[in-house]
């Protein structure tokens, strides 16, 4: 899947971008479209300078890589990669301990896009994937990221282990979310940290998993044992949120 495209697809994604400032070269609107998230897009527009094209419906259709549109493609710049240091570097500029998301073969853009919203919401100071066997940035992981992509810094790396040994040196913990591990109530997540997600099925590889400090289970009382990736995300995260608060 082509990485970096700098197309921008759905309203929320696309206000996101101009608000935060992002470079759009020029907008795609659906011609005849008048309602109140496209004015606010069209202002947006407006302020930075940024050229507005007016188009069919099968103009966007044909253009679109998500499928979903919603009305507005905006052709921006490419999105770029963090260095893992630029993360520790955004928790030291905000005065807080480290906390960073590493996800490990996550191939769903969706569920990358969910997860770095998530980050963003809460409070991460961005997120970790493998060069290898996992999806990147593209105009997919931009939308469902709902403009999140904009604001949380992602970083990609050759070894995922390697970067976890390299972050135990700056003082961080792991844990990782495991169906076998302890309960996620019963451990100290607190302090710097880094949370690590694995893909659906697979979950976290071995050599990975054994890389971390404390292994995660989420309790579950329902009639089935796996959670979506991204969902499974934002419980460990919240409840790392959850015993900061306290």
């Amino acid at each position: 899947m082509e990485e970096n495209t700098g197309m921008i697809e759905g309203r929320n994604a696309v206000i996101e971008a101009f608000r935060a400032g992002k470079t759009i070269d020029r907008l795609y609107v659906l011609d005849g479209c008048k309602d109140g998230p496209i004015m606010t897009i069209k202002r947006e527009a407006a302020k930075q300078g940024s050229q507005i094209k007016y188009v069919t419906k099968e103009r966007l259709d044909q253009m679109s890589e998500t499928g979903r549109h919603q009305g507005v493609i905006a052709d921006a710049a490419a999105y770029g990669y963090a260095e893992v240091s630029d993360l520790l570097q955004r928790a030291k500029e905000k005065g807080e301990e480290p906390f960073v998301l590493l996800l490990d073969g996550i191939e769903d853009p969706h569920n990358l896009g969910a997860i770095i919203r998530t980050a963003n919401q809460a409070g991460a100071h961005g997120v970790i994937i493998p060069k290898n066997r996992a999806v990147g940035l593209t105009a997919t992981v931009a939308k469902a990221s709902a403009g999140a992509l904009n604001y949380t810094p992602v970083a990609k790396v050759t070894n995922l282990g390697q970067a976890i040994e390299e972050l135990k040196k700056e003082g961080l913990w792991f844990v990782c979310a495991d169906m076998d591990g302890t309960s996620m109530y019963e451990l100290n997540l607190k302090g710097p940290i880094g949370l690590v997600i694995g893909a659906e099925g697979s979950g976290v590889s071995r050599l990975v998993r054994e890389k971390c400090d404390m292994n995660a289970q989420i309790p579950m009382r329902g009639d089935i044992d796996s959670l979506n990736a991204s969902v499974a995300a934002g419980i460990l995260a919240y409840e790392i949120v959850r015993q900061r608060l306290r």
